[in-house]
């Protein structure tokens, strides 16, 4: 089984982009990176001001993801639920970012359907509760 799997140390790394949305805005083309990465996506350049996101932003696209069909670090989940959505989300600034949707049901799920980040459980494994990003409804 092919998973997505990260190890302990590599999650902790990643803590400040999964807890807090912190992007990369290159200083040549001013676009954002997001997760940040050692030289700009867009136009190859390295150079960047690390930024805070809004965690705001409108559904690009989505699929619905069939429980079963989900990395084995979701098991648990499948015996919950038959199956999640996961969006492309746009967020305000122009990233782009993949993620489940929360707290909303599959058919309120719609592009352009505007939605704000939060912190969710999103398994666990090696005995370390992973939590992350996902989306829901923006509540106004």
């Amino acid at each position: 089984e092919v998973g997505a799997h990260l190890s302990v140390p590599m999650y902790r790394r990643s803590l400040p982009q999964r807890y807090q949305l912190v992007g990369a805005r290159c200083n040549a083309c001013q676009r954002v990176n997001f997760p940040p990465k050692a030289a700009c996506k867009y136009c190859g350049t390295v150079g960047f001001e690390e930024i805070r996101l809004s965690g705001k932003g409108k559904v690009f696209s989505f699929t619905k993801i069939a429980a079963a069909a989900a990395p084995p670090e979701f098991d648990e989940d499948a015996k919950v639920v038959s199956s999640f959505p996961v969006a492309l989300v746009q967020l305000d600034e122009g990233a782009m970012i993949m993620a489940q949707l929360a707290d909303c049901k599959d058919e309120d799920v719609k592009i352009g359907l505007e939605v704000e980040m939060v912190i969710r459980r999103i398994y666990a494994e090696e005995n370390v509760m992973r939590y992350g990003y996902k989306f829901r409804p923006l509540r106004k």
